[in-house]
């Protein structure tokens, strides 16, 4: 099975970018300054205007992994379906430190991804168990540490043997020498941002740095699952 690899998009541009590199799957955020919140609903329209690949939609609406309070978050979820969006990135933590998601009902029967709030929660065995029972959930987006995939290596490739649940999406700090390890346990699907802009969040998505990510997955068949 070829890898997956999602790439991050704050606009059109980025995406066609990302499509013509050989990415499998978008992200759209805004707001990277802020670790991510939810795009606007003009770049979504544009968005999937401009191409044709998965393109999952961001739900955060605040710094932090906090629980979204009142109906926001769930109305804006249900105007993204509306306009095509049936894919999307969420997870929050409470207080405590464990997993904590809002009752959003606009994404029954939608597919989406876990976000790195587990990789802040206090009790990472116990947010996982939760995680796994979680209608819906197919992707769990995650460095295996707050500090980035190179601390999480070693619990990545841990988590990586166990078949159960959503799927590891290895992302946050992701560098081209973790690749080999991480395929070699079995991960096979990756997240990409910074490390395809050749100048930071002010530049686009770079076609050619897309592709070499593409190469560098295509190149590193899994051995040990």
């Amino acid at each position: 099975m070829q890898p997956i690899l999602e790439v991050i998009a704050l606009n059109a541009v980025d995406a066609r970018a990302a499509q013509e590199g050989g990415a499998d799957r978008i992200e759209l955020v805004a707001g990277m300054s802020r670790d991510g919140l939810s795009p606007d609903l003009e770049t979504f329209t544009q968005v999937k205007a401009a191409t044709e690949i998965a393109v999952r939609v961001m739900l955060r609406d605040r710094d932090g992994f906090g629980r979204p309070a009142g109906t926001g978050l769930n109305d804006r979820a249900a105007a993204f379906r509306r306009a095509g969006a049936d894919e999307f990135v969420l997870g929050f933590l409470d207080a405590d430190g464990a997993v904590d998601l809002p009752p959003l009902e606009a994404l029954d029967g939608c597919a989406w991804t876990f976000h790195r709030a587990v990789d802040h929660a206090a009790d990472r065995a116990a947010a996982l168990r939760v995680i796994r029972a979680l209608p819906g959930v197919d992707y769990l987006l995650t460095a295996g540490s707050p500090a980035g995939v190179g601390a999480g290596l070693e619990v990545l490739r841990a988590e990586a043997t166990r078949a159960a649940g959503p799927r590891i999406l290895a992302g946050g700090g992701l560098l081209p020498e973790h690749v080999a390890p991480l395929r070699a346990a079995g991960v096979d699907a990756f997240h990409v941002g910074s490390g395809v802009r050749r100048g930071g969040w002010d530049s686009p998505v770079d076609a050619d740095l897309v592709r070499s990510w593409r190469s560098l997955l295509d190149a590193h068949p899994p051995t040990d699952k």
